[in-house]
């Protein structure tokens, strides 16, 4: 069956007046491109019965227990199950303490409870096991990001791009850092990382919205080029959501970031950064309004 023929082209979202009411606005409408949510991979699910059913076997060391553990926790962090991944996180990072992948998958959860402090710890953590653990540089960088500490932030996510300069993903997080610190130096420092990305992978397109040289329209219009399945549509649209959120919230459009954001969330990419911190922008989003209703 034709791509076309699986994705749904347009959704409209906002708050709409009922018929009773016509004269009252929407508070926002966004016309976007929509992808039907992500559902767990069933592949997934036997594996992680499979584990389950390693676990019970007395036969099994403390060493593959701590990694049947990570492992399981993986899995369900990957179709959303985050407390039960945690349970595993731990039990494995208890079971064998040097196992570095787990503090980094740790502290990430930590972020996304707002425990920043922790956060850096566990981060540290992975470092230290494994200086060359790039991802920690990533998720590090985010927990500053998110704990207002930009400048270390940004540092790490220099560190992050350094690996790989070809990564669009890399470019966008230093820059949404750099922007909160001198939002000219920002955009002057993504246009000269941009120079080294390639045109063809669509990820460049993000950092051509940022720098102007496509419009939201045209971005838009392209996300299916290219795609070969709907998981692949689903996982594009959450990255898409997500930058364009983070675009409109530096406008002050928070309406409309708020749409964008519960967008990312709708994809069911559990996986990707960007779902797991719309979840995340939205609670801080949140916050800030309770705390302007009681000022």
């Amino acid at each position: 069956m034709k791509l076309a023929k699986i994705i749904a082209p347009f959704i409209f979202l906002g708050l709409i007046g009922c018929e009773t009411t016509p004269q009252k606005p929407p508070q926002s409408l966004l016309n976007v491109p929509f992808a039907v949510p992500l559902q767990a991979n069933f592949r997934n699910e036997i594996a992680i019965a499979r584990y389950s059913e390693l676990l019970l076997q007395t036969e099994v060391t403390e060493e593959q227990r701590a990694q049947l553990y990570y492992n399981r926790g993986m899995l369900y962090d990957s179709i959303g199950l985050s407390t039960l991944a945690r349970i595993d996180f731990n039990r494995a990072a208890k079971l064998k303490p040097d196992l570095a992948e787990v503090y980094n998958f740790l502290g990430i959860h930590q972020t996304l409870e707002q425990n920043y402090g922790r956060a850096y710890e566990l981060f540290d953590s992975v470092l230290e096991l494994n200086e060359q653990h790039e991802y920690a540089y990533l998720n590090r960088g985010i927990a500053l990001y998110y704990g207002e500490r930009p400048n270390l932030a940004a540092n790490d996510f220099q560190q992050f791009l350094a690996r790989s300069p070809q990564d669009a993903y890399r470019a966008m997080w230093l820059y949404l850092a750099q922007v909160q610190i001198d939002p000219q130096q920002a955009k002057q420092t993504l246009l000269r990382n941009s120079q080294a990305l390639d045109p063809k992978e669509w990820s460049s397109q993000l950092v051509d919205l940022y720098l102007g040289k496509l419009s939201e329209q045209a971005f838009l219009a392209q996300i299916a080029d290219g795609v070969a399945n709907q998981e692949e549509y689903a996982q594009r649209l959450c990255e898409a959501y997500f930058y364009l959120a983070k675009q409109y919230q530096a406008a002050g459009q928070l309406d409309i970031a708020i749409d964008y954001f519960k967008l990312a969330l709708s994809t069911n990419v559990y996986e990707f950064v960007e779902h797991k911190y719309a979840r995340l922008e939205l609670d801080l989003l949140v916050q800030q309004r309770n705390e302007q209703g009681a000022s």
